[in-house]
């Protein structure tokens, strides 16, 4: 392996252009040297935005490249699987975008190729390493604020585009899914315990068969955490953890902007 990681990404999906390529290449660790899409000319044009070398026109023939150690993923909810199981099994590591799989089975199945191969696999929550989640986490764990008695959230935005992917219930698409994942991960990453028990009430919208609007209480061994998330509501999201006798509130908790300072109010 070269000095630096050399990551390949397949899809040209607007996440990892715009969003998670060009942060990386902020780091002196990694190189992007290689980018897939099925559409070769929409590769092309982003490789030359990006600054990445290589272009391919399959995700087949970018696994296949020696020189290229790690795999980004970013492309639909159902293909995740599918892609970093194969990426695996090419000798990449992954870093793929959440939900990492859909079902339990099919977690399972990438748990055993991740054994089989000795790869590292990651799934890209971006909030279990950034600072202000990193500060709550230590603040809960030590008791600082004193014992936590609630966690609260709620994460919303409007979308009723038909095309638009999250739209799909075929293609994992629906609230929990794309957001209501958040609040659970970081409630687990927070507290550094898994559910015992969980109850949801689930709205589904008439015509894409998704998940609109969910409801969720989750029983930790400590305390009992509940969120509701909505792909057709206001857009808004929020964080609070009770305390005795105080509140911990992250006020950006999921997409913290990385041009302005982050907040937390107690």
């Amino acid at each position: 392996m070269s000095e630096k990681i050399r990551w390949g990404v397949i899809s040209t999906a607007k996440i990892g252009t715009e969003k998670v390529i060009p942060a990386m290449q902020e780091s002196e660790l990694i190189s992007f040297d290689a980018i897939a899409s099925r559409n070769i000319e929409q590769a092309k044009e982003e490789a030359a935005k990006l600054g990445i070398p290589k272009v391919y026109g399959s995700y087949e023939e970018l696994l296949m490249d020696p020189d290229i150690d790690a795999i980004y993923n970013p492309l639909p909810n159902h293909l995740h699987k599918e892609w970093t199981i194969k990426a695996m099994e090419a000798h990449k590591h992954v870093l793929c975008e959440k939900p990492l799989a859909l079902t339990i089975n099919d977690i399972k199945e990438m748990i055993a190729v991740r054994d089989k191969t000795g790869i590292v696999a990651g799934e890209a929550f971006m909030v279990r390493t950034h600072p202000q989640w990193i500060t709550v986490r230590d603040m809960v764990q030590r008791s600082e604020l004193g014992n936590m008695t609630a966690i609260q959230g709620f994460f919303s935005y409007f979308n009723i585009d038909p095309g638009n992917i999250r739209n799909i219930a075929e293609y994992g698409g629906g609230a929990m899914w794309d957001i209501g994942c958040y609040p659970i991960n970081t409630s687990r990453f927070v507290l550094g315990e898994e559910p015992l028990r969980v109850m949801g009430i689930v709205e589904k919208d008439p015509d894409f068969g998704t998940d609109r609007i969910a409801s969720v209480i989750m029983e930790f061994p400590s305390l009992k955490a509940s969120f509701t998330v909505s792909t057709q509501c206001e857009a808004f999201q929020s964080m609070v953890f009770y305390v005795e006798k105080k509140r911990v509130e992250v006020e950006i908790p999921f997409n913290a902007p990385p041009d302005n300072i982050s907040r937390l109010f107690i």
